[in-house]
């Protein structure tokens, strides 16, 4: 079988080849043409963008958040500061598995279940890149141990942290609040003011009190650091930062010893009182018992005393002083008095006779005075002293409830009296028009009866009770309450003061008013119902008694304090003001289940006004009398005295009290 031959003709092939070469270098030199176009497009066109894009996973910015403003009464007594401390932080979006990382750490630093429980609230709460603190305030020695270990947590670091501190404790805690952690309702409202850059790497917020009303001059400005990075993220050295700047301190009109004082000569009773100086409205001290640790709040608060605080029937985290509506009882009596004369239906020299009751034209019911036999012949200065209530039932109906309420309202009832703090209540001025939309019933001539002696519908808090006091004390000057004093500038060091206020000038016959405080300071002395509280005073001390029922009692049944719940007793107020000729201070007191102003609240004011004027300590609380500080750093807006205060700028219920 013949096999047949192929015949390779040279040429041919090496063409082919040569063909095949040319087509394999022209892929060659495409490419690295491609390669090269790329290469000078990337090193030369796009070189700024891609070496910023190198440098950022080089380079980080971390926000460095100011340290807050400290805040210090007129004194320069510290209300609120900062420490510093370590904590240690967890990533969770690079820690892992959380449970089995939070375990390992409980190997090295002591992690209790509180901590576990308020590092879940805050995470439950939070973005998981955030960095959450699981265990706050590291000893040295946990600094220590961490520090060797740390290679073995990944997304676990120890920071240097400011932490607030309010050493004053409860003393303190409804006016000068707290600060908490960010929630979700706090960054809406950041973002909402625009604020959102100024609170990167900041954790905290005022919350209450002046920390939440001045968080803008407390806060200060948030700084950067360009903090060169390792290839898995830790820190290695800082290229540059622009230093945060530190929040404004603040300098608040209340005086620390006096508010002290105010606190614990309450004793165990609950209330609050209001002290201001009638001459500018700075408020001297506001109290509101009982009180509350605010430090618990600053870290976050364990389940255990958020119950306890939550749950108590004694209410400690509402601030009695701006919440807290009460019958204003007879402390609205100097008030009625004065709207008497200034509306014309009192002269100075009428008078009435007092049986002991007072009954509507044409009804048998009867209102009772709290004197059974009644007080004989009243006029209207006496109706005041003696706390007269027949004189005001029957001054109330022929004045009726509009005037009245028109009246009192200019006084601030039934009002917000504008004070630089959130949460104050209106209280309540009643009309028929406020009911009709209220209960969709009408006004009853006997519910204008017992508004004349403050109970009924009438609420007022303590406070808007201390702002009408200043209208009759100032001759009809209100003056906007306010804490807040002045600031020091950081950025420039000068102090900014906070320049008084004026609500109203009220018109009121200078005689009126005149009668009207003759009548307060007699109430302080022989015949008077504070009396005893107004012994051996050393000033002029004016004044006004009140009690305000909690419940009602039957028409024909006495009031009986012993056979009451003590959480039913009537509540004790005190209106005053003193030096009575050049007032210095206004005091309004309410004591929650007191039983009589005279003998429960009248006392506390008095104790007040000694320090306030005279410098004099309670004789129980001496021994407790701490030595003055030191001058601070920082000192007081130098333009005021510092402890007498700033230079002046210029159903119906069927039972009746006094």
């Amino acid at each position: 079988m013949a096999t047949s031959l192929r015949m390779v003709n040279p040429e041919e092939e090496l063409r082919r080849y040569n063909f095949r070469i040319k087509v394999a270098a022209g892929i060659v030199v495409l490419a690295f043409t491609v390669l090269f176009t790329r290469f000078v497009w990337l090193q030369l066109v796009e070189y700024d963008r891609y070496h910023a894009l190198a440098e950022n996973n080089r380079i980080t910015l971390t926000p460095n958040p100011p340290a807050r403003g400290i805040i210090y009464d007129r004194n320069g007594t510290v209300l609120a500061h900062n420490f510093a401390a370590y904590t240690l932080e967890i990533t969770p979006s690079k820690a892992g598995k959380l449970e089995e990382t939070i375990n390992r750490l409980a190997e090295i630093v002591q992690i209790d279940a509180g901590d576990r429980k308020r590092f879940k609230k805050l995470l439950a709460e939070s973005k998981n890149f955030e960095t959450l603190p699981i265990k706050m305030r590291l000893t040295e020695e946990e600094v220590a141990r961490f520090a060797v270990n740390s290679f073995r947590f990944p997304g676990v670091e120890v920071k240097a942290r400011l932490f607030r501190q309010y050493p004053m404790g409860e003393d303190f805690a409804h006016v000068i609040g707290y600060i908490g952690r960010i929630n979700q309702r706090d960054e809406e409202r950041i973002r909402e003011s625009g604020r959102s850059a100024n609170y990167r790497g900041t954790d905290h917020i005022g919350k209450s009190g002046v920390e939440e009303s001045y968080e803008n001059l407390l806060h200060g400005i948030t700084g950067i650091a360009q903090v060169e990075t390792d290839s898995a993220g830790r820190a290695v050295r800082v290229l540059a930062q622009t230093p945060p700047v530190a929040g404004n301190n603040v300098y608040l009109h209340l005086d620390a010893k006096l508010q002290e004082i105010a606190t614990k000569v309450f004793g165990p009773y609950r209330g609050a009182l209001v002290a201001l100086d009638p001459r500018n409205g700075g408020v001297l001290a506001l109290v509101s018992k009982p009180g509350f640790d605010p430090n618990l709040f600053v870290d976050g608060i364990d389940l255990a005393n958020w119950r306890a605080l939550n749950e108590s029937p004694d209410t400690p985290l509402v601030n009695r002083a701006l919440r807290g509506i009460y019958p204003p009882g007879s402390t609205i009596k100097p008030f009625m008095a004065l709207a008497g004369l200034e509306l014309g239906f009192r002269k100075p020299g009428d008078a009435i006779a007092d049986p002991g009751y007072y009954s509507l034209p044409g009804s048998s019911h009867r209102y009772r005075d709290w004197k059974k036999d009644g007080h004989g012949i009243v006029d209207l200065k006496k109706s005041v002293v003696v706390s007269c209530d027949t004189y005001y039932y029957r001054l109330a109906n022929e004045m009726g409830i509009q005037k009245m309420a028109g009246f009192l309202s200019q006084l601030g009832f039934g009002h917000k009296t504008g004070i630089d703090m959130e949460g104050e209540l209106t209280g309540l001025m009643p009309t028929p028009e406020w009911k009709q939309k209220r209960f969709k019933q009408p006004w009853w001539p006997g519910e204008t009866v017992i508004a004349g002696i403050g109970q009924g519908y009438t609420l007022a808090t303590p406070l808007q009770l201390a702002v009408a006091t200043m209208a009759v004390a100032n001759n009809g000057k209100v003056y906007q309450p306010q804490l807040l004093r002045g600031w020091r500038d950081t950025l420039t060091g000068r102090i900014v003061e906070n320049p008084p206020k004026v609500v109203t000038e009220l018109k009121f016959d200078p005689e009126h008013l005149r009668i009207v405080k003759e009548a307060m300071v007699e109430v302080t002395r022989p015949g008077g119902t504070a009396a005893g509280a107004g012994a051996g005073a050393e000033y002029l001390f004016a004044g006004k008694t009140g009690t305000a029922q909690v419940i009602g009692i039957k028409q024909n049944e006495r009031y009986d304090e012993k056979r009451i719940a003590a959480r039913h007793r009537d509540h004790a107020l005190f209106i005053a003001f003193a030096p009575a000729d050049d007032p210095k201070i206004v005091i309004a007191v309410m004591v929650e289940n007191g039983g009589h102003g005279s003998s429960t609240a009248a006392p506390i004011a008095r104790k007040v006004a000694d320090y306030w004027l005279l410098g004099k300590i309670p004789e129980a609380l001496k021994e407790d009398a701490a030595e003055e500080e030191g001058e601070n750093e920082d000192t007081p807006p130098p333009s005021e005295p510092a402890r007498a205060g700033p230079a002046a700028v210029t159903a119906a219920p069927t039972r009746t009290t006094r």
